[in-house]
């Protein structure tokens, strides 16, 4: 009888600690979905400005219209990537989209703001460097979403992996999550260098 009772015990600890297994991953899943929003929110409001910031520009370089187009063609192809990532933060391919789709909108503005400088008009105007100063603060607020984005899907990520943890993963199907990785084109090209 005493070693039915202990046989019983052990089968109950076993049970409340795959239990807390489970929830444990499922609060850190809840936190990577928690942390994406905030991404959300951000890129959102990026989204938002750039639209504003085309149209202080239109005026003055009408000459420039295809780099217009390149920020507009970007940023909807980045609206289209958040859309998707939003409905499952923890898509590894969603996230990487969103990742690629942010670079090439980051060297689309890039490229504006580059032009933007042979235009003392529109640098002088106080419209252009209110947009301006509001994509840079805003820039700055993604990056500390996305770095407390990346840290919840490290935790969730370390822990769905560890060992038993693992099992529990698998047979309920808890996916690993994709960090956001933005990569801007210019770090992506290797620079010359010549002694001469």
């Amino acid at each position: 009888m005493t070693s039915f009772v202990i046989f019983l015990a052990i089968i109950v600890a076993l049970i409340l600690y795959a239990i807390g297994i489970y929830n444990s991953l499922v609060n850190l899943r809840n936190r990577v979905k928690n942390a994406f929003a905030q991404i959300d929110v951000q890129l959102t409001r990026r989204y938002d400005l750039i639209p504003n910031l085309v149209e202080a520009v239109k005026g003055y370089m009408k000459h420039e219209r295809e780099t217009l187009d390149a920020v507009i063609s970007a940023r909807n192809a980045a609206v289209s990537n958040l859309e998707a990532a939003k409905a499952d933060p923890s898509n590894a391919d969603a996230i990487k989209k969103l990742g690629a789709a942010e670079g090439l909108l980051g060297g689309a503005l890039g490229r504006l703001f580059a032009l933007s400088e042979a235009y003392p008009d529109l640098k002088a105007n106080q419209n252009m460097m209110q947009l301006q100063e509001e994509l840079a603060s805003t820039e700055n607020k993604v990056a500390f979403s996305r770095q407390a984005f990346n840290d919840a899907v490290l935790s969730y990520n370390n822990k769905a992996e560890n060992f038993p943890n693992t099992i529990i993963a698998g047979t309920f199907r808890f996916e690993l999550a994709s960090f956001l990785e933005i990569q801007s084109e210019e770090k992506r090209e290797v620079p010359d260098v010549a002694f001469t």
